[in-house]
């Protein structure tokens, strides 16, 4: 009855669906409890007390039927809507709504729509959710100010938005959803303490940064930098250490160069609700961080991680497979040790395991690593393979293993081979030899085995 919906490149579940049977099952439910009211233009037919409650405008058909049935509702009892693209032109004056709580225009361009005039937005008092998700609007009217109980604003995928200066009125906001490259906030950011969701700000001002400080119930940042100065690093260290309900933190730093990040490396102490940590876009540590360093049990809940840091290590690996709960971990340096070996007493939860280098060594999967591992990327240099090989030739082990086969999970294996220093021949039997091994894997009919051949500029040239 409810099925699965999959991101192509992370192959995880991004949402649910259910089948179209069951969903006119649940339309039909709905509309003879007068749950929701749905004109889509075909039977379509309006309760007979004429006290709707909550509407969706879906595929309408421009006519007389659908006009004749607007005409005929009353709007004064609506408490939430919901808009598709094609009935945009049967929606009605937003001061049609005297006690409407939900306004759901997501994927409706609202540019050649004169009818919808945005200003009107501020006669409804009683607003929670406004969701204007890829509208094509670029701002919004000073009167969003008035909308003292919206809780949620969701102004994703419109460039370059510009916020007004009422908008730091919205005491109650908890979450606001916008792209990166938004024009920058208004003054007085640290008005908003009530927020708990802030997806995509981008903004280098000392006076956001410190703002953020007082986002205490902050759940949910995600934060883009074109600037790095050091006192704008240590106004977000600082604010960031005041959320001490911070669960999820995304830092993406839009240059091309390697921005270290070693201040909040060592200062700060993240809470043990901690799920998700994502820096990237050449943000980078010059060990890993000392709040990983220190405990790792005390990150309970750590979840996802994915950080740069100018060298991996052995002790480094043996830290982060202490970390109890850790699903997916994507780990990038600039090199690493010649050789890096995963033990079976680590990583007992990780599903998902990238390990990139751009001067990378060997990596050894012992027996009894990464039980839950379905989906791994690793980065080999083959000479310092065949050197490890040989020097470890005593011990009976072939010229190439990395023990991939051994992974019971396995379902998706990327394997980069960093090729200077051996011949081709070498690199074939490299490549045979990972394939033989993971031929008697039990879940090799589905196991995918994606080789990356590469020698790098200064090399080739």
């Amino acid at each position: 009855m409810i099925l699965p919906m999959y991101d192509n490149v992370e192959d995880t579940i991004v949402a649910c669906k259910v089948h179209d049977m069951v969903l006119d099952l649940i339309a039909s439910f709905s509309s003879e409890d007068n749950f929701v009211t749905i004109l889509n233009g075909i039977g379509d037919s309006i309760p007979s007390q004429n006290n709707v409650r909550r509407l969706s405008l879906q595929n309408a058909r421009k006519g007389e039927t659908q006009n004749i049935s607007l005409e005929c509702m009353s709007m004064s009892q609506v408490r939430s809507i919901a808009l598709f693209e094609h009935a945009i032109d049967l929606m009605p004056s937003f001061s049609s709504f005297v006690v409407l709580r939900v306004l759901e225009l997501n994927g409706c361009d609202l540019r050649d729509h004169n009818h919808l005039k945005l200003g009107e937005l501020g006669s409804l008092l009683h607003l929670r959710y406004l969701g204007l998700c890829k509208t094509g609007i670029s701002e919004l009217s000073e009167e969003v100010g008035k909308l003292q109980h919206l809780q949620v604003l969701d102004l994703s995928q419109n460039s370059y938005m510009k916020l007004p200066s009422t908008f730091i009125k919205l005491r109650r906001l908890m979450c606001l959803l916008i792209d990166y490259d938004h024009k920058r906030f208004p003054d007085g950011l640290g008005n908003l303490t009530s927020m708990k969701v802030l997806s995509y700000i981008c903004d280098d001002s000392l006076s956001t940064m410190k703002g953020l400080g007082s986002m205490e119930r902050l759940r949910e940042l995600e934060i883009w930098f074109d600037n790095m100065s050091l006192e704008l690093k240590e106004a977000f260290v600082q604010s960031v250490g005041k959320m001490s309900n911070i669960q999820i933190l995304r830092v993406h730093y839009k240059s091309d160069g390697v921005e270290l990040m070693d201040l909040m490396g060592e200062r700060w102490l993240p809470p043990r609700g901690l799920r998700e940590v994502i820096l990237t876009g050449g943000i980078q540590f010059s060990t890993l961080p000392a709040w990983i360093r220190r405990n790792p049990m005390h990150l309970s809940r750590l979840s996802k991680l994915e950080i740069t840091v100018e060298k991996v290590r052995q002790e480094d690996l043996d830290v982060l497979g202490r970390l109890p709960t850790l699903r997916i971990l994507y780990l990038s340096s600039h090199r690493q040790s010649r050789l890096l070996l995963v033990g079976a007493d680590g990583f007992r939860c990780l599903t998902s395991f990238k390990l990139f280098s751009l001067w990378p060594g060997q990596i050894v999967l012992q027996p009894g690593a990464l039980p839950k591992a379905e989906r791994v990327d690793l980065c080999i240099s083959l000479q310092v393979a065949k050197e490890e090989a040989a020097a470890a030739a005593g011990s009976g082990s072939y010229w190439f293993d990395m023990g991939l086969g051994s992974l019971p999970s396995l379902r998706r294996a990327v394997v980069r081979f960093y090729r200077w220093g051996v011949t081709v021949g070498e690199a074939r039997q490299a490549k045979f030899a990972l394939q033989n091994a993971l031929s008697a894997h039990p879940s090799r009919q589905g196991c995918c085995i994606l080789f990356r051949p590469i020698i790098p500029p200064d090399v080739c040239s």
